[in-house]
């Protein structure tokens, strides 16, 4: 589920006396999931509940976390037996980023195999955001960053929208949840890289499992060659965004959407910085990751070794090659 406004909104109405109104979330999750608005103050929380032995381990986490403005995680007591883990907003700026991160906190809980396991998740997660909005809160994301969103963008807007339904396209879009690639299909997964060099002799890659196909048929990788500059007739990131919100007729994919822009780390609040440089595209390159090519997987791995970074030399991808319109096959499922 894809928390929005209208759900706060509901919450937020109707109740006059003091107190707090509730909705439930995940109905099968290990732990209780719910929305919560405290009243008079109207203050948003997501609330975790569980009996105190399954919170007893966390206690000393969440203590640790280092708080970021305007955000806030804590556990309190309801009684001898049970506990809330709950994440606070409290600062009103925030209400855009805090709507994907109560999304993305409760469906990690959700997934989790048991009630200690599901707080754990939660802290851990939560702690994930509070690194992201440290990170990006006052200069906004970082050169390698702007160019890498920008490809993922130009493949999510250009081949899986005009390929594959609004919400499965969105769904797929899964770099910015930290998966190990960036785009994920039943019959395909997308690994995108950007580079701004002339001639891109090497494509970098970030870990032993970016390339590691387990799990999918099909594992791509994709190389956007991108001209950058200030100025000129290229695409801003602001305009790449907007343009894709434009194809999302479906409001429940572009809420879907705008979640994951928040999970990469650009925020509503920081739109004036992406207007430069701009982007166009002047090559797309796309091989396909199967035997023999050269690569690092953790399987091939000797023990104790692992975050590997390693180049890939460009000049002997020529027998991986695949066409767009082969990818775009592969997206839709097509068979060969």
């Amino acid at each position: 589920m894809t928390v929005t406004e209208s759900e706060w909104n509901t919450l937020e109405s109707g109740q006059q006396r003091p107190g707090r109104s509730v909705l439930r979330l995940h109905p099968q999750a290990p732990v209780d999931i719910f929305l919560s608005v405290s009243h008079p103050s109207r203050q948003r929380m997501l609330v975790l509940r569980s009996d105190a032995r399954a919170a007893d381990h966390i206690v000393r986490s969440v203590g640790r976390l280092p708080r970021a403005a305007g955000l806030e995680m804590n556990l309190t007591a309801v009684s001898r037996v049970e506990y809330e883990l709950q994440v606070i907003l409290t600062a009103e700026d925030l209400r855009e980023v805090f709507n994907p991160l109560v999304t993305d906190v409760a469906e990690k809980v959700r997934e989790a195999s048991g009630a200690a396991e599901a707080l754990t998740a939660a802290v851990d997660r939560f702690g994930r955001w509070q690194d992201l909005l440290r990170t990006v809160a006052r200069d906004g994301l970082g050169p390698e960053a702007r160019r890498g969103l920008y490809g993922e963008l130009h493949l999510l807007g250009r081949h899986l929208l005009s390929s594959i339904s609004q919400s499965d396209a969105v769904d797929a879009w899964t770099g910015p949840t930290g998966a190990n690639q960036d785009f994920q299909l039943p019959e395909v997964a997308i690994e995108t890289k950007t580079s701004v060099a002339k001639r891109p002799r090497s494509v970098h890659i970030a870990s032993e499992r970016q390339l590691d196909g387990t799990g999918t048929p099909t594992l791509l990788l994709a190389l956007a060659v991108l001209d950058e500059r200030r100025g000129g007739s290229g695409e801003s990131l602001n305009r790449c965004v907007d343009r894709i919100r434009q194809q999302l007729t479906s409001a429940s994919a572009r809420a879907r959407f705008d979640g994951r822009l928040v999970q990469v780390g650009y925020l509503p609040g920081q739109r004036d910085l992406y207007d430069e440089p701009r982007y166009t595209l002047r090559d797309l390159h796309f091989w396909h990751v199967r035997e023999g090519f050269p690569r690092i997987v953790e399987k091939d791995l000797p023990e104790g070794v692992g975050d590997c970074s390693y180049n890939i030399g460009i000049s002997g991808l020529g027998d991986y090659r695949v066409t767009a319109d082969e990818v775009v096959g592969m997206i839709r499922g097509e068979d060969d």
